[in-house]
């Protein structure tokens, strides 16, 4: 299966912090409910469904998942 790669839009991050609460194991928020990731994520195959769980809740579309 191909590889997934995630980017990450921080500057349009509203802190909803829904995609922590769809896929706590993959997302990580600062103190304040901001997500707190590199821009580029090669996210490992066991969580290729926490990332597309955490892209499709986010209200402000921040995470695009790219398949490699």
């Amino acid at each position: 299966m191909p590889g997934l790669r995630m980017t990450i839009d921080r500057e349009r991050c509203s802190g909803h912090a829904q995609c922590a609460a769809h896929a706590p194991e993959l997302f990580m928020l600062d103190d304040e409910g901001y997500i707190s990731m590199p821009p580029v994520v090669e996210v490992p195959e066991e969580l290729r469904d926490a990332a597309y769980a955490g892209a499709e809740n986010c209200p402000e579309r921040v995470i695009t998942c790219i398949e490699l």
